[in-house]
This record gives C-alpha cells, structure tokens and sequence, in this order.
C-alpha cells in the first residue's frame, strides 16, 4: 500500500506529464509507462485521486452489540 504522500508526489508528475504533453512516465523506481492517450493520463490521475481520498478518510465503524441472559 502507498502512502498518502508518495501518492501525491506520483500524482504531481503525472500532472506535469499532462501539461507538457509527455506521453512517457518515469517514476522514481526508474520504471517507464507510455500513454496511448491524454485521456488515460487523466484517468490515472482520478484513481490516485481516489487512492488519496480512501486513504485519507480513515475507517469509520459502527459495532452495535446486543446481548441477553438467554431468559
């Protein structure tokens, strides 16, 4: 799982990718990706937006219990 500040590093060279027109990423593992379209750039950018909000949003649960002495 990544964390949320190296989400967002990914996201802003993504972001920078897009608006200089460079269809080819390097990430800072040295691994390359070539997208096909803008189009794709921008949907990688919302599912790290999406990864961000989750991770974000933390957990919230809500665990009612009920018991009885079996009567």
């Amino acid at each position: 799982m990544s964390s949320v500040q190296s989400l967002r590093e990914h996201r802003e060279k993504l972001q920078d990718a897009r608006f200089s027109g460079v269809r080819t990423f390097t990430d800072s593992n040295g691994e390359s990706v070539t997208y096909r379209s803008q189009s794709e750039i921008e949907r990688a950018i919302a599912a790290i937006d999406s990864e961000i909000f989750n991770l974000q949003r933390g957990r919230n649960a809500l665990i009612r219990l009920q018991s009885s002495k079996g009567l």
